[in-house]
């Protein structure tokens, strides 16, 4: 039972990023409806006194100024990845951005090494190969295994849609 309960957990963490995105999404365009609500009544203010001409004249520059400090943030972005890059060999840059799967690789040849050489021993000592599988694969095995795999598999099934 347990076991179910942390393959679903797993599974749906694996999704958390898109569920925390569509909440993010919802908030920016809550926002954004706000934004549109203001701008058509300043807009209806601006028009009342005849300075539509001016008003768009604000608004490109309002996106004028919007675009540059999207595209400041990226290029900002870019250089911190750059410098703390800088110096370092091609390798290193690598394995840098491979860290949660070679942390998922070492678990995954740890948890095979430990039962690969458990059942060469238990077979060495004599153990019956049913009591040796329920030894070296007991719940809390089944339960790292099923978190593991269910994660990433999880969250290429949610990254996809």
């Amino acid at each position: 039972m347990i076991t179910l309960l942390s393959t679903l957990i797993s599974f749906l963490a694996g999704g958390l990023p898109k569920i925390l995105d569509f909440f993010q999404d919802r908030s920016d365009k809550k926002q954004e409806l706000e934004i549109i609500r203001m701008q058509s009544e300043r807009e209806l203010a601006l028009a009342e006194r005849g300075f539509l001409a001016q008003q768009r004249v604000e608004e490109i520059r309002t996106d004028q100024i919007a675009i540059q400090s999207q595209a400041d943030t990226h290029s900002a972005l870019l250089q911190h990845d750059i410098a703390i890059g800088q110096g370092a060999s091609t390798w290193v840059i690598n394995l840098r951005a491979s860290v949660r799967p070679v942390i998922t690789y070492c678990m995954f040849g740890m948890l095979a090494f430990i039962n690969i050489f458990g059942a060469w021993y238990a077979t060495q000592q004599g153990v019956p190969f049913a009591e040796a599988l329920n030894l070296l694969w007991d719940e809390d095995t089944q339960i790292l295994f099923a978190s593991i795999i269910s994660f990433w598999f999880g969250s290429q099934a949610f990254g996809r849609k």
